[in-house]
């Protein structure tokens, strides 16, 4: 299967302090890094001068047999800031597996309905969140993948949204993100007639404001103070204090500098939010 998580840009050029870190030469770190290309266990796709590194997103650690493409491949999945999916069977990575996908289904269809931030985040919380002091996610947001969800200090998510964080979701400190917002951290490799998953990460950076109806997905990365205007579609970095639009991301002027508000999410006039 060549389901697969993105891990980094231009993986080969980094073997070097990889073989550094596992205390292996570098020949020997490539020779294991090609058997893995060539054996589904990592990926390379070519991106305008750039290599996008992906790993199986299956978690086949047990079936790979080099011992040093073994450990590498445990590196690499110890270093993606979403979650490999377990090789199902009577084990416990499968039963915790199932236990959090029936934690994340409660919240979908029950708890993300009780007005309450204190109980909402504390079910999110115990589903392996991690949401900074200050934070909170209003009633009705639907969240995928909630043991991959980072949320830092001072920020709202809006009414109706959903944040796939399958793939790894990283939102900051002090980040507005308006009702009816889909983030989509992962798709589908059209191209293959098996139509393999692919996902990655998405980050929306400290004071960033993603306005309704906008569309982040995996390969988006909102920067500092930047604003994605509504129904704008990103799948791509989005610089510092940029203001975006648009299907394609244009950007159509620049935010001021010196950002210093609090969003307040959880006030007293959000209090049942």
């Amino acid at each position: 299967m060549k389901h697969r998580l993105f891990h980094s840009r231009n993986l080969r050029q980094a073997l070097p302090e990889y073989a550094e870190k596992m205390g292996v030469s570098l020949e020997d770190l490539t020779n294991a890094y090609d058997w893995m290309l060539a054996n589904d266990v990592c990926f390379e796709q070519p991106l305008k001068g750039d290599t996008l590194c992906f790993i199986s997103y299956l978690n086949i650690e047990p079936r790979i047999e080099p011992p040093l493409a073994r450990r590498f491949y445990a590196l690499l999945g110890r270093e993606l800031k979403g979650a490999l999916i377990p090789l199902y069977g009577k084990n416990w990575p499968t039963l915790r597996d199932r236990l959090l996908r029936w934690w994340e289904l409660a919240y979908n269809i029950l708890i993300c309905k009780i007005p309450s931030h204190t109980v909402r985040l504390l079910w999110l919380r115990a589903g392996g969140a991690k949401i900074g002091k200050g934070s909170t996610v209003w009633r009705n947001t639907e969240i995928l993948g909630v043991d991959s969800l980072r949320i830092g200090d001072d920020s709202t998510v809006g009414w109706h949204c959903q944040l796939d964080a399958r793939g790894g979701l990283i939102i900051g400190n002090h980040v507005t993100i308006a009702s009816h917002v889909l983030i989509i951290a992962g798709g589908h490799d059209v191209q293959a007639p098996e139509f393999w998953a692919i996902g990655g990460p998405v980050y929306i950076r400290d004071y960033a404001w993603i306005a309704s109806r906008a569309l982040l997905s995996f390969g988006a990365d909102i920067g500092e103070g930047a604003v994605v205007g509504g129904n704008c579609v990103v799948s791509k970095p989005v610089p510092p204090y940029a203001i975006v639009g648009g299907p394609d991301a244009t950007i159509k002027g620049e935010r001021c500098r010196n950002l210093n508000y609090k969003v307040g999410g959880k006030g007293l006039f959000t209090l049942f939010h």
